[in-house]
């Protein structure tokens, strides 16, 4: 009884390993190619020439704020490794005092 009982369970895992197995095969339809159309007027190119030198400009001006951004950060930097030197000079003295 007990064989037949371990045989029936064999045979039902086997059933479906084989099923996991063999997966049915995988269609996938080919891509169709997309239109082109590659037709620009003059107009719509210096539009588009217009716009591109407005973003130069713009980023220009950005670049420009930037730096001064920087040149006051470093200002600011310098002051206070001058502040941290005073404040360590005046640890060195308190504790000679």
């Amino acid at each position: 009884m007990r064989q037949i009982f371990c045989m029936s369970i064999v045979a039902t895992i086997s059933i479906f390993g084989a099923r996991a197995q063999s997966p049915g095969p995988i269609v996938i339809q080919a891509a169709s190619p997309a239109a082109v159309t590659a037709t620009h007027s003059t107009a719509a190119t210096m539009q588009n020439s217009a716009s591109v030198e407005t973003a130069i400009n713009v980023l220009e001006q950005m670049k420009a704020k930037n730096e001064e951004t920087l040149k006051k950060q470093g200002a600011a930097l310098q002051q206070l490794d001058e502040l941290q030197q005073a404040a360590d000079q005046v640890k060195i003295f308190g504790k000679r005092g």
